[in-house]
């Protein structure tokens, strides 16, 4: 027999079953999801980095999550925008570059860091034991920028040296692009250029300190080197972190779950969420478009002072 209170259940039950379902319609259409990231360090680093996190999301949402690790900054915007990424990782510039040309794509999780930001520095770093002690005496100097799309590796050095009344492409006697930061570093480690921009946080949370970390940063003759054996004669305003973003296209549902998965990937896989900054993180916040907005700007600005010089 069926009283009123098994009917209610029974309908609830069938509420929560139709809600789960509906949860899980978005696998139907997205069996397998990809995650591109910017080359910000070399290939095996990279992956060796963002590997777990993948293995981590795979477990949350339940289906396979493919590493894509790009081979320049335009090609995660470009992934993006044919719809073969589902979820990237960006930098500040290059976000901002995806939505500049009409990629719809959503920021949901940026990192905090140990000193308590969630962002970071663009700097430019000279041989401490070279000549060059302030930026002035860069003037007709070589410098290893990093990727067009690069925030600390370009766009930031371009627009605030700009401020201070210095154009990169007149200042400097040449500015190449290394590829990647790690490559910029090294240029400059090995003495084919003598200044090289790159990102940083604290002095002990950089790009710069985790080569070291690793082993992998060496002078001309082969010696192991320290932070010491770097100067810092630039260093920008305050840049916001870099974002995991989403395409908007993708089901509110996965969207969210994608959402969460970040920030509470701290607690539930600590050792995956270390590994994407040598433990030096805290967590992961919520972010939004709102964040980047000065971000936008300045690749506006860096964009219009290009067609004037062109």
């Amino acid at each position: 027999m069926f009283n009123r209170r098994t009917l209610i259940g029974a309908a609830f039950a069938s509420l929560a079953l139709a809600g789960a379902a509906h949860a899980e319609d978005w696998k139907a259409q997205y069996p397998e999801l990809t995650l591109a990231v910017i080359p910000a360090e070399n290939a095996s680093t990279t992956t060796d980095r963002y590997q777990p996190l993948t293995a981590y999301l795979a477990k949350e949402l339940g289906v396979p999550v493919k590493l894509a690790v790009a081979t320049d900054y335009a090609a995660v915007i470009e992934a993006q925008r044919a719809g073969n990424a589902q979820i990237a990782f960006y930098g500040p510039a290059s976000y901002a570059r995806a939505v500049l040309t009409g990629v719809a794509t959503e920021p949901v999780a940026v990192a905090r860091h140990s000193n308590g930001a969630a962002g970071y520095y663009s700097v430019i770093y000279t041989l401490a034991n070279g000549p060059y002690k302030t930026i002035d005496e860069l003037k007709g100097k070589k410098l290893a920028l990093v990727d067009p799309n690069s925030t600390s590796g370009n766009n930031a050095p371009r627009y605030f040296l700009h401020r201070d009344g210095k154009d990169v492409d007149t200042f400097f006697g040449e500015a190449i692009f290394a590829g990647s930061h790690d490559n910029a570093v090294l240029a400059l480690a090995q003495g084919t250029v003598d200044a090289a921009a790159n990102s940083w946080n604290s002095e002990d949370d950089s790009n710069l300190t985790r080569m070291i970390t690793k082993g992998v940063l060496k002078d001309a003759d082969g010696k192991p080197m320290t932070k010491e054996d770097f100067r810092i004669v630039f260093k920008s305003d305050f840049l916001p972190e870099g974002p995991y973003s989403v395409l908007s296209s993708l089901p509110e549902d996965l969207k969210k779950q994608i959402t969460a998965a970040f920030l509470e990937m701290p607690k539930k896989d600590k050792a995956a969420f270390d590994a994407l900054s040598d433990g030096k993180d805290l967590e992961f916040i919520a972010t939004s478009p709102a964040e980047y907005k000065p971000v936008v700007d300045m690749v506006k600005f860096n964009d219009e002072q290009r067609k004037k010089s062109s």
